[in-house]
């Protein structure tokens, strides 16, 4: 988790061991001396997926180069921003275009890469506030392509509560290759494992590439209901997006056709003085909670909700999460648990049917404010009116009757590992309860060797102090350890884990959480119904290990790290630096 101290413990990989030393002069230079710790590695294949739909690389040598920009999921924004601004300048307002950093997950992941990235979040709201706040402007259109960013963007019109909407980027295309179903990032990641498990014969090892090289065909954002779909979709559900935004893919004639009604859109806004916080409610929140209960949406939103209302002044808690998952069912069957993707989404006609087909039942309140100045209600009814209701024909949202767990897939947890709370996705595919015998790693690259080498077990739980994490679960579910092996820690799992996952445990390893007490061979049991988590050992040994335990050193000490580990809070306080 990048919380409190813990998010430093990463960057101690950042090593000198990492690079050679400097070339002698007869030698060929070397020009990637750093990127080369994503584009050689064969467990670094997701990263490489990424690149390929990058515009840099054409083929596996440009991978030798030196890369001094990437990020597939943000290519298209500045085409997209271009004509955001030509629609504000046609509607009689003045468009200034400027941006922002952006931490691509599926190329960082499984590196010290992504120490930076829930600390972008934050950066990204502090950025855009100074920017508008600074430069006195009277309203913003952001437009976000990838994880964090949306929350980021949010967060910043919640907190100078200006006129604004956002642009969602839009997903990728699904990927394909021959004897394959459709292609995604986790795919990519899941390859190596299953690289792993078949031996690493050359008939796995050309699997293995074919996945990489095919998964991620363009731009746009992981395509399941990862966490930049499930923001996105977050905040149409909000009310912060035009109908239809989050579930356009990125290279769709409706997504440039979305720009191009900005304008009015934002003139509007500003002439009517509709904020954002008269559209961020309480009642909108609810809307979002429900809906990513619905879709089996990242658990990155609990944390991700609760810091875009703390910015527009309401305090949301991961108890708020725990009693809509009681009422909520899960009824997407999406990736990565399901066989869908985002475009599907789209194809059965977005999110707007869902979300009308989810007022209809009266689970969420369609009387909101909506950055169109008509309730969210309203807006739904234009758009089933022209489009037609979600349809008893498709199957990728399940019917209520039907569903594919009665309860929703996020479950908070607590108990003596975690009295501070913890973060499960459960979807009821791998069960509702879980006990096993400890494994425990400092490391994420330690996991990932155990798991190479095969000596990761059934029954195993494992790990503690770590970033955000996709690499370990993948390899578990690609190695075909996916029902039998337990994945639990106090950093986060990217919305493109699945298997029984547990993240955001409170208080972390890094400040003396009961986790970082846990031994090998510790008998460790979830119950995923009672919510509850609990690490079979006396109170009286508890307390012995507590009082030799040592706090590791922080691995940082200046930058821009170095000030987040010293301003943010822990998971169940949404990772906030501005308490």
């Amino acid at each position: 988790m990048h919380s409190r101290l813990s998010a430093s413990r990463s960057l101690a990989r950042q090593t000198r061991s990492l690079w050679l030393s400097p070339a002698r002069c007869e030698d060929k230079p070397i020009m990637n001396r750093y990127s080369r710790t994503v584009t050689q590695p064969k467990d670094q294949g997701a990263s490489q997926a990424m690149l390929y739909a990058t515009e840099g690389i054409k083929d596996d040598e440009d991978f030798q180069k030196a890369m001094v920009d990437a990020f597939r999921c943000n290519r298209h924004l500045l085409g997209l921003g271009q004509e955001i601004k030509g629609s504000l300048v046609e509607s009689g307002l003045i468009g200034y275009q400027f941006g922002t950093v952006g931490v691509s997950d599926g190329i960082s992941m499984g590196t010290a890469g992504m120490s930076y990235s829930l600390q972008s979040r934050d950066l990204i709201a502090d950025q855009v506030e100074t920017a508008a706040g600074g430069h006195w402007l009277d309203g913003m259109v952001v437009v976000p392509g990838c994880d964090k960013n949306m929350p980021g963007v949010l967060m910043a019109l919640g907190r100078l509560n200006r006129p604004g909407l956002m642009v969602y980027g839009g997903t990728i295309r699904a990927g394909s290759c021959a004897g394959q179903p459709q292609l995604d990032l986790v795919s990519a990641f899941q390859a190596y494992g299953q690289y792993l498990q078949d031996g690493k014969t050359p008939e796995a090892e050309a699997l293995r590439y074919e996945t990489v090289r095919h998964a991620c065909p363009g731009p746009g954002a992981c395509g399941g209901m990862y966490t930049a779909n499930t923001m996105a979709s977050a905040a149409e559900a909000l009310g912060m997006t035009l109908p239809g935004s989050s579930s356009y893919p990125a290279e769709s004639q409706e997504k440039h056709d979305e720009c191009k009604t900005v304008g009015a859109a934002m003139r509007n806004l500003i002439e009517k003085n509709i904020l954002p916080r008269d559209i961020m409610t309480r009642s909108a929140f609810e809307n979002s909670m429900v809906l990513t209960m619905i879709l089996g949406g990242s658990t990155n939103a609990v944390l991700h909700l609760i810091a875009m209302a703390h910015a527009v002044g309401l305090k949301l808690t991961i108890d708020d999460f725990a009693r809509v998952s009681e009422s909520t069912p899960f009824l997407a069957d999406i990736k990565p648990s399901g066989k869908y993707v985002m475009e599907d989404i789209y194809k059965i006609g977005g999110i707007p049917k869902i979300l009308h087909f989810l007022m209809k039942n009266n689970f969420i309140d369609g009387n909101n404010m909506t950055v169109t100045g008509a309730t969210l209600g309203e807006n739904l009814e234009r758009w089933v009116h022209k489009h037609g209701e979600l349809s008893a024909s498709q199957d990728v949202i399940r019917p209520l009757d039907k569903p594919i767990k009665a309860t929703g897939h996020i479950r908070i947890l607590r108990g003596n590992l975690a009295p501070g709370g913890a973060v499960a996705k459960i979807t009821g595919k791998e069960g509702l309860g879980f006990t096993g015998k400890a494994r425990t790693f400092d490391s994420e690259e330690a996991f990932v060797s155990a798991v190479e080498s095969g000596s990761i077990k059934k029954g195993e739980k494992n790990s503690r102090r770590m970033r955000e994490m996709l690499k370990p679960t993948s390899l578990i579910m690609g190695a075909g350890l996916g029902q039998d092996v337990a994945c639990l820690t106090d950093g986060r799992f990217s919305g493109g884990s699945h298997g029984f996952c547990i993240g955001h445990v409170v208080p972390e390893a890094q400040v003396g959480g009961p986790i970082a007490l846990v031994e090998d061979g510790d008998t460790i049991s979830v119950d995923a119904v009672a919510n509850t988590m609990e690490l079979h050992i006396s109170p009286h040994e508890m307390e012995r290990r507590r009082k030799a335990w040592v706090a590791p050193p922080i691995k940082v000490t200046q930058g821009t790290l170095y000030k987040y580990v010293k301003m943010v809070e822990d998971a169940s306080h949404g990772c906030i630096t501005d308490a």
